[in-house]
């Protein structure tokens, strides 16, 4: 392992002014996406979808990092037979892959899963930085529901132990680790509940990740925010998710880990960003504190694009408008008003 390398890596992952795209939606998901705005998922839809995305010259050559790629997206080429992997080198962005292979029930823990995929994830990670994958993800998920128990030590100690042996992994093979340990927002508990479990989970993440000697330089952190559950009857301000959260991260995140990348866990485009905002007006940060979006950058994209060829330049000025407003919130600079002008 080459730490110098990697964190230089993960340096340019959460550098100023630049996030992650999360384009790594598995088959089913983006099925879903797809029936929203009536277009079959079929492999063509899917790639013309993507390249449509890494060839939007504002976002990905300004605001965009990192890209997370499926396994299909991976080693599709584009109409023109560039290989999408090149596209996104080609924009001075980052290639990444997601490698867990999806949850299944956890058992003796009714109601809470486990990710799975470690068995031959060191071949597969040599073939992906054969490929030009220069990072990783595995996803962890961890539910609340307090009636019911959930979550259990169990389903916390054997995620968090299943993301540390995969960073381990990772940067055995020169990837940098994106380590996400995602509490969902679903449910009805509040944000202080959302703070406790948050906590929970980064504190035994952390923990494993020393047992698996994985080197804090070479990962970067994508964890949820303390946030109301969707459900819940008070909904926390812009200003007290952002103050939580950032209490929550200095109590939880050494700061040899070079940035913290959010996901958006179900907020609206605006929330998310907003939220993003508020954290680094904060600022006196360890760490850099930027963006891994998948839906909150795509949504407002994925319905300009709608399947058409003739639609792909307002679905690209969709995608960068959303990319800058996040470029501006990784740097505490985003104003609501400018979600009404057109992106720079």
């Amino acid at each position: 392992m080459n730490l110098a390398d990697l964190n230089k890596i993960a340096v340019a992952m959460v550098a100023p002014g630049r996030g992650i795209l999360a384009a790594d939606e598995s088959s089913g998901t983006i099925k879903k996406r797809f029936d929203a705005i009536g277009v079959e998922s079929s492999e063509d839809n899917r790639r013309d979808y993507r390249e449509m995305m890494f060839r939007s010259k504002n976002a990905m050559t300004k605001h965009i990092s990192g890209v997370i790629l499926y396994d299909e997206t991976f080693w599709q080429k584009a109409k023109d037979g560039t290989p999408l992997v090149k596209l996104i080198e080609q924009a001075g962005s980052i290639p990444g892959i997601k490698v867990d292979e999806g949850t299944q029930p956890l058992p003796g823990c009714p109601g809470e899963l486990i990710t799975v995929g470690l068995d031959k994830l060191s071949e597969r990670l040599k073939k992906y930085y054969e490929g030009g994958a220069r990072f990783a993800k595995w996803r962890a998920v961890i539910d609340i529901d307090r009636a019911k128990g959930i979550p259990s030590h169990t389903a916390i100690h054997t995620n968090a132990h299943a993301l540390a042996r995969y960073a381990a992994l990772c940067q055995q093979a020169q990837i940098v680790p994106i380590v996400e340990p995602e509490v969902l927002m679903d449910g009805a508990h509040d944000i202080d509940t959302c703070y406790a479990v948050t906590e929970w989970v980064l504190k035994t993440t952390f923990q494993e990740l020393y047992h698996q000697k994985v080197a804090l330089e070479g990962m970067v952190l994508k964890p949820n925010m303390a946030i109301s559950g969707k459900k819940s009857a008070k909904q926390a301000s812009v200003e007290e998710v952002a103050e939580k959260t950032v209490r929550m991260l200095k109590n939880c995140v050494p700061p040899a880990v070079p940035g913290i990348a959010f996901l958006s866990g179900g907020q609206s485009d605006e929330e998310a960003t907003a939220h993003l905002d508020a954290m680094n007006r904060i600022g006196d940060l360890p760490w850099k504190l930027t963006f891994s979006y998948g839906r909150a950058l795509q949504a407002a994209p994925q319905k300009a694009w709608s399947g058409k060829t003739e639609n792909v330049p307002a679905a690209q000025k969709a995608f960068d408008h959303r990319a800058y407003m996040n470029s501006l919130a990784s740097k505490g600079e985003w104003k609501a008003d400018l979600e009404s002008k057109k992106a720079a």
